[in-house]
């Protein structure tokens, strides 16, 4: 009979394998990705990934649930939501920056992921939750005659779209995001969106 693996033990292998899987789809993508590459990067044996999730799409599917959790949470976590537009729009570029720097990868997974066809109902009602509080916020401040009277998506996109350029332009080599950098272009981008 084989020993059975105390919960903290089978926590720590489950962890492993998402943050292997984590490094191999923001190097490679999901489908330049093995199993056997994940099992092994992890430290386990390629029958053990499937002991915690059911299939290839199972595991990138709690990965991402488990990186957009972490990243709505770093964006709403005391968010002043009784301050002015400027200062929430500064709030907000300020976390989105601290995320991807703190966590690079869980950034680049994310972008790489969030349109994919193998994400289930459960990842997609995630994204769409956390854009919730964005829309929200870009509403009041449309409300208060802040923001530019037009789809909300549209502006998130601006910024966002143009936030992710420069986070793989600084992965890359190409770009170095000094405080310097990064206050010019939050300016640039309030001066894009704001009334």
């Amino acid at each position: 009979m084989s020993p059975v693996a105390s919960p903290d033990r089978a926590s720590q292998k489950r962890d492993a394998l998402l943050d292997a899987a984590l490094e191999l789809f923001a190097e490679r993508g999901f489908h330049g990705t093995a199993v056997p590459e994940v099992a092994e990067r992890a430290g386990v044996a390629a029958g053990t990934l499937y002991r915690y999730f059911d299939s290839k799409e199972a595991l990138v599917n709690a990965l991402y649930q488990r990186e957009k959790q972490a990243f709505v949470e770093s964006l709403r976590r005391d968010f002043p939501a009784q301050a002015p537009p400027r200062e929430q729009f500064s709030e907000l570029w300020k976390r989105l920056v601290t995320f991807a720097l703190e966590r690079p990868q869980a950034a680049l997974f994310m972008e790489l992921h969030h349109h994919g066809s193998y994400l289930d109902a459960t990842s997609r009602a995630l994204e769409e939750a956390a854009f919730a509080p964005v829309i929200a916020f870009v509403q009041r401040g449309q409300e208060q005659q802040a923001l530019k009277p037009v789809e909300p998506m549209l502006l998130i996109s601006l910024v966002y779209g143009a936030f992710t350029g420069m986070a793989k332009a600084a992965l890359t080599g190409q770009l170095t995001l000094s405080p310097e950098a990064l206050a010019i272009a939050e300016g640039c981008l309030w001066e894009a969106v704001r009334l």
